[in-house]
């Protein structure tokens, strides 16, 4: 591959899970400001969707498309339209993430690890909506933040509020507090016996957002927030990074606001707190990550407040919702020890998913997997990923009981 077409006066940004939830509305907010955003999609990648990916590449016509179902890349090289190169093979998301000004990682879980790396390595801008790879390789993925012009913009609803709230003040020191909102889910005030009997069809029914199948399945039992703790703290508690403040976890809350209206709020040494507002709309952040520093013109989630009587805030129920200080323990241990969180998730929710464990399975299956943590630390990349599959290994075998019982 060469970057021959890289020399154009517009910037170059690659989709990485196009087909996905983050994927989709990424192409809807470049459709919608195309005349403002001075974007070229040069990388579209999928998974395994092929019917929704063909139709993306002869409406974008890219210059590299990497597909996940090896299996269908020759049915796909029969749609591709000249010009287009596809990329196959493990290293073809982390090859084609160097080649962009800009990328908008919306991989579901640990797969995009590489696109978060090879962009921040190459010193691009990084669009960050799969939080999993900065939660699982958080002391690598900082070292890669160091790159000269590497920036990471997250896309996550609350970080980019909290990212917008911090820019309106200097001294990194007066902030004393992190706020971040969660919906509640589609469980909130559930009794233990009411949780003991939901099904997947529950489990996806978010009030609020449209997300994936796996977010969708985190947000309900509050692991989705817990993710979201650790990443606050590997983008912002960290005073090098970009808007670091040095806040620790004991300085970050969460608060349930089921009208999902305030993102994220920031609290200062005078006791003021600043918040960010919107109806629920993903397509305001991925903007916000596209535009910054500037802004696109299209409103997403603007609110009309003759129409919103209240806003209310509870704190979390957090003995039927374990998996938010589940997360809250693994980083503050550090290490390879969210890399164990994550990956032992990602098998439970699947395996929820696919029906081989119930709801409540799901944060036993994740514990019974952190008591095997063997406290190894997060020195390389190869560390990660061994911690990862040795999670997904143990949590997989805790499946397996749970079948047996």
């Amino acid at each position: 591959m060469s970057q021959s077409s890289m020399g154009s006066s517009s910037q170059t940004v690659g989709v990485f899970g196009s087909t996905g939830s983050i994927g989709t509305q990424s192409l809807e907010v470049l459709a919608n400001d195309n005349e403002s955003a001075p974007f070229h999609v040069e990388v579209l990648t999928a998974g395994n969707n092929l019917e929704d990916f063909v139709p993306q590449i002869r409406r974008w016509k890219p210059r590299y498309v990497a597909f996940g179902n090896q299996d269908r890349e020759a049915e796909l090289r029969e749609h591709l339209p000249d010009g287009v190169e596809l990329v196959s093979g493990p290293e073809a998301l982390g090859e084609l993430a160097s080649l962009c000004d800009v990328s908008i990682n919306g991989v579901v879980g640990f797969a995009g690890l590489p696109v978060t790396l090879a962009c921040l390595q190459a010193g691009k801008r990084l669009a960050l909506a799969n939080k999993e790879s900065l939660i699982a390789a958080g002391p690598v993925v900082q070292q890669a933040r160091l790159t000269p012009g590497a920036e990471l913009i997250p896309v996550d609803s609350e970080h980019a509020a909290l990212h917008q709230c911090l820019l309106a003040n200097q001294r990194p020191e007066r902030v004393t507090e992190l706020l971040l909102t969660a919906s509640g889910g589609p469980f909130r005030g559930k009794s233990a016996e009411e949780l003991a009997a939901v099904s997947v069809s529950d489990a996806l029914n978010h009030p609020t957002w449209s997300m994936g199948p796996k977010i969708t399945v985190d947000s309900s039992t509050l692991m989705n927030k817990g993710l979201e703790v650790i990443e606050a703290h590997e983008l912002f508690g960290n005073p090098a990074g970009d808007a670091g403040v040095g806040i620790g976890f004991d300085e970050i809350e969460v608060v349930v606001h089921p009208q999902s209206i305030v993102h994220s709020m920031v609290t200062y040494s005078d006791g003021s707190t600043i918040a960010q507002l919107s109806n629920p709309d993903m397509r305001l952040p991925i903007g916000y990550a596209l535009a910054y520093p500037d802004r696109f013109h299209t409103p997403y989630g603007r609110i009309d407040w003759r129409q919103h009587a209240r806003l209310d805030f509870e704190p979390p129920d957090r003995s039927s919702f374990p998996c938010l200080d589940l997360a809250y323990q693994v980083g503050r241990v550090g290490g390879t020890a969210p890399a164990w969180l994550s990956g032992a998730n990602e098998v439970a929710v699947e395996a929820f998913l696919d029906g081989q464990i119930g709801w409540g399975d799901i944060p036993e299956v994740i514990g019974a997997a952190l008591e095997s943590y063997d406290g190894q630390a997060a020195t390389s990349l190869d560390d990660v990923l061994a911690a990862d599959r040795q999670a997904r290994r143990v949590a997989q075998q805790q499946i397996s009981r749970c079948r047996d019982e």
